[in-house]
């Protein structure tokens, strides 16, 4: 399917792509007619359509291994009243489909009295470009591209023993049908680069691995200059890790790298600030807004607005437009993330994080691209500061507990610190700790705020959305660090 014509709306190119192409079963006025019978009486609901093509392409060692192409298309049908929520999806858009599901939902709202929310009022500017990155070089390019990925690693270092490579892009195009006619829609690209490298010396094997990608063209991360340094913070890291000592274990100062050590962030402490679970008390911020919740200086958001970031949203899956909203300010607790049901019934605003993983989910509250801000500290500073610690620079997987609050986070390159002085790597560091804890330990705040690169994905009761993180350098004045060192 073609992204349209230069010049066309998003509703333009989703109306031929949902009600009128030759095989189309279901017109927009049919379509309009059914939602709004279906969401009579609810407080709240849409009908939600997609459709998605989407790609992988991955190679291991000097071969491709794995090849996909997809295409999906239907809809998800929500009506809520008050705390409850009727949602029915099919993998088809046909009238009888969509009467089926109506004849589903409409249960929701049976002896319900409330009436329906009004649509969001404006769309954000397009964040990023409609075009269809799947459309922009052949297949076979893209395979041949990562064979060359794979000699360039090869000949950059004679101890590299195996390549890992893999290309994954989609198109997904959306439009949201409210019950009073209202429609809005979105075209939203996304691409993804990932570069593992092992190599091994005197029998000894270590790994490194670089991705990056985002809401924009193939040429972003395929183009050469782009691909060569992935390959080369893949094999940096490799190659450090060969020289790593076992991580020592304990109590101690932490100096968090800026960048993608967000994740910890997002984890430890974003999940707990998402609007359903602070409603239902479960998060273990519930109830603190306007409370010092963290050291003088941390300041969080969450921002969908940021162009072309893979956490980025023009408009959320409710059809909100996203913002900027400050959740943390100068270790305040201001506001929680909010799709439309949770906003409704907790009488505050919707902020434009209701998000799905696909028309077969219904929305919930999701972070976007989660940041804390810069400082004014010199990162070096923090490292003069510490007697003995560990310098984190890269993350790994990690798990939090919602509730409680409780983390942990392996790092896949860190370093000592000793002296005030960045000495020699460590392999086999965990952090452990508490989220509302770990807020209140944070002693210096960089200056060098940076984002991802753009390779995070998150997941929440089943579903997985792309998203972004970002902070600058960071102290905190202990965690425990789990390590194997005796």
């Amino acid at each position: 399917m073609s992204a349209g014509h230069m010049g066309d709306t998003p509703l333009t190119v989703t109306d031929r792509l949902f009600f009128t192409r030759a095989d189309s079963a279901l017109d927009q006025d049919t379509a309009q007619r059914l939602t709004a019978e279906a969401l009579d009486g609810s407080d709240d609901g849409e009908l939600f359509l997609e459709y998605r093509e989407s790609e992988s392409i991955s190679l291991d060692d000097g071969r491709i291994r794995a090849a996909g192409f997809d295409t999906t298309l239907g809809f998800g049908l929500r009506a809520v009243a008050g705390e409850a929520t009727g949602y029915a999806h099919a993998g088809e858009l046909t009238e009888e489909a969509l009467r089926r599901a109506a004849g589903t939902v409409r249960a929701i709202a049976s002896g319900h009295s409330g009436t329906a929310s009004g649509a969001p009022r404006a769309s954000n500017s397009q964040l990023y470009s409609p075009s269809n990155p799947l459309q922009e070089m052949d297949f076979s390019a893209r395979t041949g591209l990562l064979s060359e990925i794979d000699s360039f690693a090869r000949g950059r270092d004679p101890r590299v023993k195996q390549v890992m490579a893999s290309i994954s892009g989609e198109w997904q195009a959306v439009q949201i049908i409210r019950a009073d006619g209202s429609r809005v829609a979105d075209l939203r690209p996304l691409v993804l680069l990932n570069v593992s490298v092992v190599v091994e010396q005197d029998g000894r094997r270590e790994t490194g691995s670089y991705g990056c990608g985002g809401r924009f063209s193939y040429s972003r991360v395929l183009g050469e200059a782009s691909w060569q340094a992935a390959v080369d913070e893949a094999l940096r890291q490799a190659v450090l890790n060969l020289d790593s000592r076992p991580a020592p274990a304990g109590e101690m100062p932490i100096v968090l790298g800026p960048g993608w050590p967000g994740i910890l962030l997002h984890e430890a402490i974003g999940h707990g600030l998402e609007g359903d679970f602070n409603r239902k008390k479960t998060s273990a911020f519930s109830g603190l807004l306007g409370q010092r919740i963290a050291s003088p200086g941390v300041t969080v958001v969450d921002d969908g607005t940021l162009p072309d970031r893979r956490g980025s949203l023009t408009v959320d899956d409710e059809g909100t437009p996203t913002s900027r909203t400050v959740l943390i300010e100068d270790g305040i607790l201001r506001e929680f993330l909010q799709d439309r049901q949770n906003a409704r019934l907790l009488g505050v605003r919707a902020t434009g994080n209701g998000r799905r993983q696909s028309y077969a989910h219904a929305p919930m509250p999701r972070m976007t691209n989660t940041v804390m801000l810069g400082g004014h500290h010199d990162p070096q500073e923090m490292i003069r500061s510490v007697k003995r610690g560990l310098y984190a620079v890269n993350f790994g997987g990690g798990q939090v507990d919602i509730t409680s609050g409780k983390f942990v986070f392996s790092a896949s390159e860190a370093y000592m610190i000793e002296d005030g002085k960045v000495t020699f790597p460590v392999k086999g560091a965990t952090l452990i700790g508490n989220g509302p804890d770990a807020l209140t330990k944070v002693e210096m705040v960089g200056n060098d705020m940076a984002l991802d690169a753009g390779i995070g994905t998150c997941g929440k009761n089943g579903q997985g959305v792309p998203v972004g993180v970002g902070q600058p350098t960071l102290k905190l004045s202990g965690l425990t660090v789990g390590g194997t060192a005796a």
